[in-house]
């Protein structure tokens, strides 16, 4: 039995230690706003924090989660102030077309600006790397992210 700090809350589950945190968020917990999308951690749907960090959670096993490391997903991101901006301004700028890579989009952009407030093209290039939107809303991203770090 493992214990997981996800979204403020405490979750015990009984799940192989090799199992995905991805397939627990989804199939164990039922939060399904983290998406699967390549399973290799190659494309970024499956992002989420572990201790304010981007991680993808397709390859990463709860095993390898300490206890007390506190984990972040779409579904409570906005309860950051930061969050919440990131959010507001993905609406504003009407990055969302098909929407299935942009909960991964949005928690990368999220970790991007807490490490670097006022980042340029290139911090959002190397922050916003291994996102992919099948859509090609990259100019709407950074359009987004940049609103929020001169805001």
């Amino acid at each position: 039995m493992l214990t997981l700090t996800i979204n403020g809350a405490d979750h015990q589950v009984d799940v192989p230690d090799d199992m995905p945190l991805l397939w627990v968020l989804r199939d164990v917990l039922g939060m399904t706003g983290t998406k699967y999308g390549c399973g290799i951690a190659q494309c970024g749907a499956c992002t989420v924090h572990l201790d304010g960090m981007a991680v993808r959670s397709c390859v990463l096993p709860v095993s390898n989660i300490a206890q007390g490391q506190k984990i972040v997903t779409i579904e409570a991101v906005g309860q950051s102030d930061l969050g919440k901006k990131v959010q507001n301004a993905w609406l504003e700028h009407e990055v969302v077309q098909c929407g299935y890579c942009q909960s991964g989009q949005i928690m990368s952009a999220v970790a991007l600006l807490d490490k670097k407030p006022q980042p340029n093209d290139e911090d959002i290039d190397a922050g916003m790397s291994g996102n992919i939107c099948r859509c090609c809303t990259y100019t709407r991203i950074r359009g987004a992210i940049k609103s929020v770090s001169q805001a």
